[in-house]
Parts: structure tokens; sequence; C-alpha cells
């Protein structure tokens, strides 16, 4: 997990100097016209690395857009998403263990949590009006 000081992107992988991707160009420079055979399709002596963009663009981003453009990634959303689950799994837990200690007729009825809430606030309520007198 990250602190809100770090920042992790999935960079594409990088290429080396020497797999340029004009390598055949000779040897990563510019190639002129008679290089190429009068084409002149290498016009760069080097490309920037995909990574190497992308922490440029990030270097000048205020720390909540670098958070927001994080948490964009394919790998944080999964990530948040299995979170979210055993959350609410925990959630619906509680709200059953809440159900099997209040009284309804049907025992068995099925009870949506508002239900559940109102009727273990009548309950408590119940309760301590039990015990006042």
């Amino acid at each position: 997990m990250l602190n809100s000081d770090q920042t992790e992107i999935d960079l594409p992988p990088t290429h080396s100097e020497s797999e340029s991707v004009f390598s055949d160009c000779g040897g990563g420079r510019a190639g002129s016209a008679e290089d190429t055979g009068g084409v002149g399709l290498c016009t760069q002596s080097r490309i920037a690395e995909p990574g190497e963009a992308v922490k440029k663009d990030l270097q000048h981003l205020s720390r909540e857009e670098r958070r927001r453009r994080r948490r964009a990634t394919a790998k944080y959303r999964t990530a948040h998403a299995t979170r979210e689950r055993i959350r609410v799994e925990a959630f619906n837990m509680a709200f059953a263990e809440l159900r099997k200690l209040l009284p309804t007729l049907p025992p068995d009825k099925k009870l949506s949590k508002i239900e559940i809430l109102r009727l273990a606030i009548c309950y408590i309520s119940y309760l301590n009006h039990v015990l006042d007198v």
C-alpha cells in the first residue's frame, strides 16, 4: 500500500539505448536521406522512452492529480474492488449477527438493513424500559 507521497504507475517496459526504436537507421542516430535511400524516415536521433515521458509529466502535477492518475490504473482498481468486497461482506455479517438477536414474528422473516436497525432501536428501548420498571 502506498502513502500519499508515493506514486506508483504501471509503466510499459522501456527500451535500452541499444534497443532504440530506430536502431535500423544507423545505430540510433539521425538518419539522412543518404542513409535511408533518399526516403528520410529517421528524423530523430533518439525517441524518448515511454517511461521517461510519463515521469516528466508527473513531475509538474500536483499531489492530488498524481493520486488521481495512480487510482486510475487497473492494478489499483482491482485492489480497491477486493478491499471493498471484503468490507461489504463484513458489514453484511454484522447485520446477520444483529438480526439473530432480534425477536420477530415469524422468526425467519427476511428484514432489510434499515428494518434491522429500526427493530434494534425499538428492542433496546423496550429492554431499557423493562430494566427501569
